[in-house]
């Protein structure tokens, strides 16, 4: 099993995301396809996919191939755009996001609040 990844490449996307995230987490990961700490983070993130697949939806965001949509969930969120980057949105709000080499699986599990 695999991460169920949504594409992120419309600014519309992110109303859904906000509607969505009252029903249940919305995860967005803001991946540069340039960077090896990106590519780490990914690679991160895939893995614990199948354990969140059935808790949250996770929108994968290019930030090269799609800079405005990266500037407006930036924008919307008013959280400092950084890449790679993880934001949890959840009740219309960012309720955890980190960057970088923080973007650790047991972070965001505990952030969602699944067990592994």
């Amino acid at each position: 099993m695999q991460t169920d990844w949504i594409p992120l490449t419309n600014e519309d996307h992110i109303d859904q995301i906000i509607s969505d995230s009252h029903q249940r987490p919305q995860i967005i990961f803001k991946h540069s396809t340039r960077c090896s700490i990106s590519s780490r983070a990914y690679q991160r993130l895939d893995s614990i996919g199948p354990k969140v697949n059935d808790k949250a939806d996770i929108y994968y965001l290019d930030v090269i191939a799609s800079r405005p949509v990266s500037n407006s969930v930036a924008a919307r969120f008013k959280i400092p755009h950084e890449s790679p980057q993880v934001l949890i949105v959840s009740n219309g709000k960012v309720s955890w996001h980190e960057s970088h080499y923080g973007i650790q699986s047991d972070a965001i599990m505990e952030a969602l609040k699944v067990t592994q």
